[in-house]
Order: C-alpha cells, then structure tokens, then sequence
C-alpha cells in the first residue's frame, strides 16, 4: 500500500480538478456515475486514505444519552485583504476563534492569489478536515463556485454577493458611508472624494453608494477625477498613492488602514492633515489611534459580527435547510481629530481659485 497519496495525485490520473475527485469520493454529486466509479476504484489501487478531522475526547452523557460530536469549522480568509502586520481582518478572526472553541474544532487558512486565480482548492476542503466553513473577505465567483460545489454549510463573513444564495453577516457600509460623508458636509466640506476601489467588495461599493447618496441629498456634484483608487485591480495595495492636481478638501476613505496610508502619502506630498485636507476612515481599528492625527472613523461592532456568524453556522450544523439571508450589523460614527471645520470663508475661496460653481 502506497502511504501519502493525495487527491491531487488521483485527480493527475483522470486530468480533473481536485474537488471533482472529492465529490466522487464523498458521493456529494456533480460527477457521472461512470467517474465516479473509476474514481473511487483508483483510489483503492493506490492506496488513498482519507484525513480525518482530528476529534478530542468526547465527554460522556448522563443518563442514556449519546455524547455529542464534536465538530471542526473552517476559516477561510482571502489572503489579499490581510496585511503582513496584521489588519483588521485578524482581529474579526480571533473573535470568530474564541466563540467557536467554545465547543468546536477551529482550522484557519488563507487563499492566496495564486491559489484563487488558479482555483487552486485549500487544504481545509481537499482533507475532509472541516464540517462547515466561514469565508472572510471577498474572492471571486469562480472560486465561489469551487468550494460551495462541495456541499459544506457556508458563511460570508463582511461581505455579500447577490449571485449566491450564501448566509452573510456584514456591517452597515452603506449608512456608514453616509454617515462619514454627511458629518464632512456639516463640518463645511463641499469638495470631498473617495479614496477605494469600488467594484473590489461589496462592503466598498456600499460605502461609496452612502457616499454619493450624501453628496445627491446635499447637492453636491459627483466628480469622477476624485474617486481615487488605493489598489490593483484584483491584486496588492498601490505603493504610491497618486492625488489629484486639483484636490478635494476632504477624503473618505473606504477602511482605516487606507486613510492611515493616505494621511502618510499626503504629508510626503506637502499637505497638512487636517489643515489643507480631512481624511476619513471605516472600521475603527486600532490604526486609527495609532495614526496622527487619530482617523474619524465609523466603528464596525466586531463582537456582534462574530457571535453572529457562530449562531447561524451552528444553526445550519443542526439544520442543513436553515438560511437566514444577509444580516446587516450597525455601527456609528466615532468623531476624532482628522477633521477640521472648514469656514465659509475658506469653502468660498477654493471654489473660487478652481473655478467651482
């Protein structure tokens, strides 16, 4: 018996993907029956064995009851939203972790973009070592595809997407990106921009969209040169970030890790925040204190974002029919010192000096 062997290595003999391989060995469908059978016949000839998620000692009922299985989850993160000195993203995660070691096994992994552009499949779904799986940060729709063919139950974790029928737990960005864009407004700011790529996740795209709405209810012209981009498209974040000659007077931006590089960037540039330019953030993670001047930001309630999505994926554990749709978490404006009031005064002469109506 050959010891080692992979579904890679069976899924090489048939020129199939992985997750072909583990739907035919776990009868899950999607495969014709004469595959199938020739998959599960090669994995016998070479010896295939199976890992299984490692179980602890099971405490023993009272009474006649049974003991109860103990289960594992998975935490998938996309690996380009996670920076290498930790993000926001690693603290939502720890929270995730504490809850559920409560009384499960808890695997994490991160898809890199290797593996998403190539739909490379992660281990947690290849071994069979996971009974659900929670998905942190957006990936694309063909990996979508890849792990929800498994048949595991599944959560999107701060972010959402209308082609999947996919439990997601994400926070207010649309209000919040109101909220953020009309305190500017009220603080005399007319000229504001966005700092973020907006097709890049759902929870951007809502943050822009309050951003817009604030600007429509105020009558405040959209300008497209001020929607300003702080990553490659699908890819890394842009080191260099590039302004505008012709700034705005204040910038949303679409998380605080941005508006901390922001802030950086401008000053390397010559501009004072807040004087000469106020800059806002999302999130109200630690890099907003961090940062001077500290980021206003809105505040995401991670604690009710993590106890969330552990409620209902223990809910579609015990009932495999059991959706909830979206739930969306409120958060709230957290006022700091990277806005200055601007004096009607100052607004006048900017739109003068650029010929603003």
């Amino acid at each position: 018996m050959k010891y080692g062997v992979k579904m890679s290595d069976i899924a090489k003999e048939f020129s199939v993907s992985v997750v072909t391989v583990s739907n035919a060995l776990g009868d899950r469908g999607g495969v014709s029956p004469e595959l199938c059978a020739a998959i599960k016949a090669k994995a016998v000839e070479l010896g295939y064995r199976p890992s299984v998620a490692r179980r602890p000692r099971q405490k023993q009922e009272t009474g006649d009851k049974p003991a109860r299985r103990f289960l594992t989850v998975g935490i998938l993160t996309a690996e380009r939203f996670c920076g290498d000195k930790g993000t926001f993203y690693w603290e939502l995660t720890q929270r995730v972790t504490r809850l559920l070691k409560r009384s499960t096994n808890v695997l994490c992994e991160s898809v890199s973009m290797r593996q998403e552009k190539n739909c490379l499949p992660p281990e947690l779904v290849t071994s069979h070592k996971v009974n659900a799986l929670i998905m942190l940060g957006q990936i694309g729709h063909d990996y979508l595809d890849m792990i929800l063919q498994v048949g595991l139950p599944v959560v999107f974790l701060d972010f959402y997407d209308e082609h999947y029928h996919v439990d997601s737990i994400v926070s207010d960005s649309y209000y919040g990106g109101y909220l953020l864009t009309d305190y500017l407004i009220s603080m005399g700011h007319r000229r504001i921009g966005f700092m973020g790529n907006v097709t890049e996740t759902s929870s951007i795209h809502d943050r822009f969209m309050g951003y817009i709405k604030a600007l429509m209810e105020h009558g405040i012209p959209y300008r497209k040169d001020w929607t300003l981009a702080d990553r490659e498209p699908n890819g890394p974040l842009i080191t260099d970030l590039v302004f505008p000659p012709d700034m705005p007077t204040a910038l949303v931006c679409n998380c605080d890790e941005t508006a901390f590089r922001v802030i950086s960037a401008l000053k390397e540039s010559g501009y004072r925040v807040p004087e000469d330019v106020s800059v806002v953030g999302y999130d109200n993670y630690m890099v907003s204190d961090m940062c001077v001047p500290s980021i206003t930001t809105v505040e995401v309630n991670l604690e009710i974002m993590a106890q969330a999505t552990v409620d209902i994926i223990f809910k579609k554990l015990e009932h495999p029919d059991y959706s909830e749709g979206k739930r969306i978490i409120p958060g709230k404006l957290i006022i700091k010192n990277s806005v200055r009031r601007l004096q009607e005064h100052e607004h006048e002469k900017v739109e003068s000096k650029t010929g603003v109506d």
